[in-house]
């Protein structure tokens, strides 16, 4: 009997797909697909409904026993894509001395989503160097209102240290309304008063959505919380949705890379989810994804995200002509056309076919081709149908198709291009990863990939199209993660709590630094993590004096799963050396009951001299990395022996109290302490023995980078 449900939807580019997990034993209950209502009035969140209410009957699951329901979303991509916003009225507000400065840095104009595509805005300035009046307050958004705008952005300079009147301005509003404060507390007025302004755009499309998918889902008498998947990998309530939608960018190709990193052990590898219509490319890199700064429209703005690529090349995507060759594969589908894969198709139902061109969108170029046969039913010519001719599709695999209606379909278009069918599924095929192996090389030369270190993971009901013959062609190892065709939706439902906040301070203090952490976790704790699992990391950018925190946690409901899926000691050992890339050798540091904490030495040999590196890598008791140092130095011991062991090393090494400090972390029974943010030795040593002294474990591991 299934007592725990957890159900994940991820809206694809192509399908809106469900999973139901069993959470007391990890297995996939089942899983339900319906297309991705792109074209409903009520946009994606019509699919997202329709595919739970489908996996709910199919599987004939209790609605008492799902304790969680999380979902990816598009809603904010397509609007900003589509140029479905709403016109945005502007406050910009500061000193009068500063008034022409800050009208020029908050007053934006028109901003360009794409072609004919704007985001609209009116403007008004209110000073602060006065007391804020109501009655000019109301005739500011008066005129606003009247100018169109349906919602509000109140921008302040310096607002991220004081947002009193920000918020005051927000509270006497009378539309939603957003501040600069709310979504980024770095400086930079003109890139905050962007980032609120696009925030503010679709704020009224993100609440219509989450209030829909609210109501179907509790009238389906589902009492289960909902959250939703944002762009950095993280989970979060649908409250945060209706008032911050800009988080949720890049949330669907987030939700497949969690799923790799929750379901596959990596430390270095580069995630490719091969899609219907597009691929996604991420880097992992010391067991994490690479984070960045979201761009949107060639709009800079200060919200981080996964680092995700996306390439307008997949498993369904068509191929072009001239008539004479073969020109391109994608960017459109066979989805979006609405055509089967020849693949699909029984090989009678191809029998006679005919080579024919068409658009599949209005005002697309006519040099898509498909294959017209009897009754004028038309299919699909894609990367799917080649990998199959050529025999290449794993048996039961997601993309499996006939091989004798690929290779008919492929020799009635090899017919009229004097080519093999071989050829010209090899041609389809060489043009499709071309297309991908130019966005992974510049992954590779801008994070310093080794070429020895890294495996390609594959995921997507694609991935078995075009992920072998990208390694092949990189010369390098890859894998299909199990349940390839879901990983999304897995990610979604299994995903963690993440929170991360920034923040401007120069030369921050070690109880500034304990004072944001514990402001950051409690918000990661109000947003559903369970206290205990969370683990903290900062980071400090000197040159921008800009203090950083992070905080990891598991769901409140996630308790008893967690019993059931701990890895046992032989297999964090087996799982380090995999990570190492080592067959033996590894060592395990101190039996902690929560963390396995291993390192090994790795030595090289360079002309006449000889180095010697010692790996620390850090695993969660259910196999996930929490920390990996390239080199470093590890000791154990009680709290006192190792304040000890700090002051011993910082007189060693000569470390004056204003020099540059060494990174250390702490691992202190459930939780990893990064102190690598603290820019002296004076200020580590008072952090470090702080730590140690409100320490209630006997044992304690300290990790130093060398």
């Amino acid at each position: 009997m299934m007592h725990r449900v957890r159900i994940g939807v991820d809206v694809g580019g192509t399908f809106t797909k469900s999973v139901a997990i069993d959470m007391d034993t990890g297995r996939i209950i089942g899983k339900a697909t319906v297309p991705t209502s792109h074209f409903s009035q009520e946009g994606v969140s019509t699919g997202i409904v329709e595919s739970l209410i489908k996996l709910i009957r199919k599987e004939g699951i209790n609605e008492s026993n799902i304790e969680l329901i999380s979902h990816s979303t598009t809603q904010a991509v397509n609007a900003l894509l589509e140029g479905d916003t709403t016109k945005v009225g502007i406050i910009g507000m500061g000193v009068s001395l500063e008034k022409n400065d800050i009208m020029k840095r908050t007053n934006l104009g028109n901003v360009k989503l794409g072609p004919n595509k704007y985001l609209k805005t009116c403007y008004r300035f209110l000073d602060t160097s006065k007391f804020l009046d109501e009655k000019e307050i109301s005739q500011v958004i008066k005129e606003l209102k009247d100018e169109g705008a349906t919602v509000l952005i109140v921008s302040e300079a310096y607002g991220v240290d004081d947002p009193s009147n920000e918020l005051y301005v927000m509270k006497k509003s009378n539309l939603p309304a957003t501040a600069g404060h709310e979504l980024t507390g770095i400086y930079g007025l003109e890139i905050r008063t962007l980032t609120a302004a696009i925030n503010a755009s679709i704020l009224l499309k993100a609440i219509g959505t989450a209030n829909y998918v609210e109501k179907a889902v509790r009238q389906q008498e589902i009492s289960a919380p909902l959250t939703i998947m944002k762009g950095d990998g993280g989970l979060t309530d649908m409250n945060t949705f209706k008032t911050k939608p800009i988080l949720t960018v890049l949330s669907g190709p987030a939700a497949s890379v969690a799923g790799a990193l929750l379901h596959l052990r990596i430390l270095n590898g580069i995630f490719i989810e091969v899609g219907g219509t597009s691929t996604n490319i991420c880097v992992i890199k010391n067991g994490k994804p690479e984070i960045k700064y979201v761009t949107i429209m060639e709009h800079p703005t200060c919200i981080k995200s996964l680092d995700v690529r996306v390439v307008g090349i997949a498993g369904g995507s068509l191929v072009r002509w001239s008539g004479k060759k073969i020109t391109d594969v994608g960017p459109r589908s066979a989805h979006i056309s609405g055509l089967k894969y020849s693949c699909f198709a029984e090989p009678q139902e191809l029998e006679g076919g005919q080579i024919v061109t068409f658009m599949p969108r209005e005002g697309d170029p006519i040099d898509y081709i498909g294959i017209e046969a009897g009754a004028g039913k038309r299919f699909a010519i894609t990367t799917t149908c080649a990998a199959n001719a050529l025999g290449i599709i794993p048996d039961n695999d997601y993309a499996k198709g006939d091989k004798e209606s690929a290779q008919l379909a492929l020799s009635i278009l090899g017919q009229r291009l004097g080519m093999n069918m071989e050829e010209v599924a090899n041609k389809i095929l060489d043009i499709s990863t071309k297309k991908i192996l130019q966005t992974i090389r510049t992954l590779i030369r801008e994070y310093k990939l080794k070429d020895d270190k890294f495996v390609l993971i594959g995921g997507g009901g694609g991935a078995s199209v075009l992920v072998p013959l990208i390694a092949q062609k990189l010369e390098c190892q890859f894998r299909i993660a199990d349940n390839s065709e879901v990983i999304s939706s897995i990610g979604v439902c299994t995903a963690s709590i993440r929170e991360e906040r920034e923040k401007i301070i120069d030369k921050p203090k070690p109880d500034d630094i304990s004072l944001f952490i514990q402001e950051v976790e409690k918000i990661a704790i109000s947003k559903g993590a369970l206290p205990e699992s969370i683990s903290s990391q900062s980071e400090y950018i000197s040159e921008k004096s800009l203090l950083r925190v992070t905080v990891y946690g598991n769901m409140k409901l996630d308790v008893s799963v967690n019993d059931a899926k701990e890895i046992d000691d032989e297999e964090a050992e087996v799982l380090a050396c995999e990570l190492f890339g080592i067959n033996e050798g590894v060592h395990r540091i101190f039996n902690m009951k929560d963390y396995y904490i291993f390192a090994c030495e790795i030595h090289k040999k360079k002309l006449f001299l000889k180095s010697r590196k010692q790996p620390v890598l850090v695993l969660d008791k259910f196999g996930h990395v929490r920390v990996s140092i390239e080199n470093a130095d590890i000791y154990s011991g009680s709290p006192h022996e190792m304040k000890e062991k700090i002051e011993s090393l910082i007189d060693k090494h000569g470390f004056s109290k204003d020099e540059l400090a060494p990174q250390i972390h702490i691992v202190d029974g459930k939780r990893i302490l990064d102190f690598s943010s603290l820019s002296s030795t004076a200020h580590v040593i008072k952090a470090v023995t702080d730590e140690l002294d409100r320490t209630v474990n006997n044992q304690i591991t300290i990790i130093i980078k060398v």
